[in-house]
């Protein structure tokens, strides 16, 4: 395994693994043995970095979500799990009440929230420190310097270590860090969005901004962190769900487009080199990429884990880059 840093304070910074395994799924569609098995190999194989939230998988069932904190804080206490492994979580989009959803009824981003929603994961992942928190979706109601406050009285008080911040518009992230940095505060210093190879139009009316997505890797949100080098990555959903390998699986509607083609051509043509797979090239172009990008890619199954486990010792060759960088 490889590894990178991500926050920047002594204190709580955290050294962890290129790869990061998502566990939405756990607890929910993917059974309890299937998940523990699936950590277990992750641990084993050197993996530190695994990836929840408040609200997942709330759309299973119709709940408010919990399930996979649930099942992790079962998975540490079986295995005596410590602070070796860094679990991150976020809140803010848990909804309210059963039925409803982080469309019409999250629980925000106030500093009450914040406090409550922070204490309750706390509680289910069994952990004395949240390790990296993030702010899930943008919540415009609420002040952005309360926001600000709220997330950094937790690290004061030691129950959280380095935050994050996902969905949310680059100015507002920008925003927020500037709060912080004027009032000698901890800022976001983890971004998390949806990051792969293919790009998907960005102007696409969505359930939370008829604009367009905000929850998508931009050129300014990489440029952005072209300019704030203390800034890591999570790509989330780097694999399309499957659909770069599965027949049954279209890719989604907003890869429709004339851009398309050209890079899953490319993506296949440094598979058919490499001997690897689709999905290894894109984890491998990810994690040896110039920008401190870490993929987040779930598994439903030990055997899916241990192909993207193969991408982390993929080295793509130079002029292979440069012709995936190059595509459109």
């Amino acid at each position: 395994m490889k590894y990178r840093t991500i926050g920047t304070d002594p204190k709580t910074r955290r050294e962890v693994s290129v790869l990061a395994l998502g566990a939405m799924l756990f607890g929910s569609r993917t059974d309890e043995k299937t998940s523990f098995a699936v950590l277990d190999r992750y641990v084993e194989a050197g993996g530190n970095f695994i990836d929840t939230s408040d609200n997942y998988a709330f759309w299973v069932d119709g709940s408010q979500g919990g399930q996979s904190e649930e099942l992790l804080g079962r998975w540490r206490r079986s295995r005596g799990v410590g602070d070796e492994i860094v679990i991150a979580t976020k809140l803010g989009a848990r909804p309210l009440a059963p039925g409803t959803s982080y469309v019409d009824n999250p629980e925000g981003l106030s500093p009450k929230v914040i406090r409550e929603s922070a204490e309750r994961s706390r509680e289910r992942l069994g952990v004395d420190r949240l390790d990296l928190l993030y702010a899930h979706i943008e919540d415009r109601t609420v002040p952005l310097r309360e926001t600000v406050e709220g997330f950094a009285e937790l690290v004061a008080e030691g129950t959280v270590g380095v935050l994050g911040v996902s969905n949310h518009a680059v100015w507002r992230v920008e925003r927020a860090r500037a709060l912080a940095a004027s009032a000698g505060l901890p800022g976001y210093e983890v971004l998390q969005y949806q990051h792969s190879h293919l790009r998907p139009r960005t102007d696409i009316p969505g359930d939370l901004f008829h604009d367009g997505s905000l929850g998508t890797t931009t050129a300014e949100l990489l440029s952005y962190l072209r300019a704030e080098p203390a800034l890591t990555l999570v790509a989330y959903s780097p694999l399309l769900t499957g659909a770069y390998v599965r027949q049954d699986k279209p890719l989604p509607p907003d890869y429709d487009h004339p851009g398309t083609p050209a890079r899953l051509a490319v993506l296949r043509e440094v598979a058919r080199e490499t001997g690897a797979s689709v999905n290894q090239v894109v984890l491998a172009w990810q994690i040896g990429g110039d920008l401190p990008v870490i993929p987040l890619a779930g598994a439903s199954s030990v055997a899916q884990l241990e192909e993207n486990l193969a991408a982390v010792v993929l080295e793509l060759t130079e002029d292979q880059r440069a012709r995936l960088d190059a595509a459109h």
